[in-house]
């Protein structure tokens, strides 16, 4: 029972240390420590314990709590703690999935590399189902300030992931060694080998690869254009700031407006391009000739072509939410129809069920998911965009810097979530997205924290939460393609079809055992 009980709070302390690792916070090491705390749990620290199948899951599942419910209260901020709380649940899940090919992976003696294989294989799994998955939490998303970062620049996301769980794992299996002392004397150092390799070889690759982050950095032919990113803030926080929506609109012309001054007046570059966030303007600009002309005067007194951030109403009265190229007097031009949208917030699925449960279920809109190659042109620029919510999906930016976006920008609308960790939470998306596919990236966010990233993942600029601002920063535009952009969902495929053949070459040579 003492060993149940031993078990069960590593098991929630190690979910714990992943959620430390993720920002704001900076100790990106606590990653890997928790994985390792867990690995030792889920293999009855080496063996000496017998561990289940249901014991996995279970321990798997608080290692789930321990690290969802404190990374996430954004969720229920303004609507109480039941649809936090259900969520945390329901992704916990996936955590007791990976509990449970722990303990199988934990019957090899592969154990150090096929359970962070494991891990890969339930974060992709989490990452696309139910409703198209929600990779929130993602243990590449702690990293942007840790060693293993370049990682991205090969194998995006997954990797990263990957490299994080693999160091965790390799420091349990050295743990292991150390309290085997008859092992040791009988081994000497070689039985160190296999456990410092797994504890390090995601690092020495990691730190082998930041020089090539910076190779590209003065490619030949590379333009440099002057971006600017608006954050009109808004006026109030909450879920009903949407109501107010020709103040946010305002806040976003007056800002514009400003930085026309100080270009004028030398103060601040020409901009060539200007971004707004999402939701800058949720009148709709197509069909309000208010808006329209508040969005023209703005674009033109700035002398730059506005990614203006929208809500458009469609004629069966769903929704788009959109960034549209607005090309001062000449108007709308090429626009960005966001394609991953956000169930239970941007639509609500089974909604008559789940209206049953919350007062808030009506609140979800009646937005619908758009097609295009998230690319948009404006003053000769080709513009990658994810729209908030997408930067967490790899598919949004994989497609669109192929199909030849030069920079990244990011509209986001961060002032449903008050103060929070939320936004610190994505902007550490985008400085993972900007490594992966060596592009700057220029987050523009409603209430902030808006951005601008280098292609090696530093932030150059940022802004505080709820006050008005204006970013103004040099882009270096690039068309190389990194290997992670190249690669694609390659690499999490090869990853995820790896842990299954180890997964399953385990069974069959336990069922082997069994049969002799």
């Amino acid at each position: 029972m003492r060993g149940i009980v031993v078990s069960t709070l590593l098991s929630v302390g190690a979910g714990v240390l992943i959620f430390g690792s993720f920002p704001p916070r900076t100790l990106w090491f606590l990653a890997p420590l928790g994985i390792a705390v867990l690995a030792l749990v889920l293999t009855g620290f080496g063996g000496r314990k017998s561990v289940s199948l249901k014991a996995g899951f279970g321990y798997g599942y608080l290692a789930g709590i321990g690290f969802f419910v404190p990374l996430l209260p954004w969720i229920g901020v303004y609507v109480g703690p039941m649809p936090w709380l259900a969520l945390a649940a329901a992704e916990s899940v996936f955590v007791g999935l990976f509990g449970v090919l722990a303990v199988v992976a934990a019957r090899s003696a592969w154990w150090p590399l096929s359970i962070p294989l494991a891990w890969s294989l339930t974060e992709w799994l989490r990452s696309s189902v139910p409703f198209g998955g929600f990779p929130w939490g993602r243990l590449a998303f702690g990293q942007p300030e840790g060693w293993l970062l370049p990682l991205a620049s090969v194998g995006g996301a997954p990797l990263l992931t990957f490299g994080v769980a693999l160091t965790g794992t390799g420091l349990a299996a050295l743990v292991l060694v150390g309290l085997r002392r008859d092992g040791v004397r009988r081994g000497g150092v070689r039985s160190f080998v296999a456990p410092v390799a797994a504890a390090t070889v995601a690092s020495i690759v990691a730190l082998a690869l930041i020089p090539t982050l910076h190779t590209n950095e003065s490619e030949d032919g590379e333009r440099t254009v002057t971006v600017a990113a608006v954050q009109g803030s808004v006026p109030r926080l909450g879920l009903d700031f949407n109501a107010q929506r020709r103040a946010v609109l305002d806040n976003h012309v007056r800002e514009t407006m400003t930085l026309a001054t100080d270009v004028e007046a030398g103060r601040q570059p020409a901009p060539d391009l200007v971004v707004w966030p999402e939701n800058a303007s949720d009148i709709d600009p197509l069909r309000n000739p208010d808006a329209a002309t508040l969005i023209t005067q703005a674009s033109v007194a700035v002398g730059a072509p506005i990614l203006v951030g929208t809500v458009l109403v469609n004629a069966d009265r769903t929704n788009f939410n959109s960034v549209i190229a607005w090309n001062g007097s000449d108007g709308p031009g090429e626009r960005h129809d966001k394609k991953i949208i956000q169930p239970f917030g941007e639509y609500l699925p089974y909604r008559s069920f789940f209206r049953l449960f919350s007062e808030y279920a009506d609140r979800a809109g009646y937005f619908v998911p758009g097609s295009g190659d998230g690319v948009v042109h404006a003053a000769g620029i080709a513009a990658g965009i994810a729209t908030c919510y997408e930067v967490a999906f790899d598919r949004a930016l994989q497609q669109s810097v192929r199909s030849g976006a030069e920079f990244i920008a990011i509209p986001t609308n961060n002032a449903t979530f008050g103060d929070t960790e939320m936004t610190y939470q994505q902007l550490a998306m985008s400085r993972v997205r900007a490594v992966e596919h060596g592009r700057t990236v220029v987050v523009a966010a409603t209430s902030g924290v808006s951005a601008v990233v280098s292609p090696d993942g530093d932030v150059l600029q940022d802004t505080p939460l709820f006050t008005p601002d204006v970013l103004v920063s040099s882009v270096a535009l690039r068309r190389t393609q990194t290997v992670a952009t190249r690669l694609g969902f390659g690499s999490e495929l090869i990853l995820c079809l790896s842990a299954v053949g180890l997964l399953g070459a385990t069974l069959l040579n336990g069922r082997r055992r069994s049969a002799t």
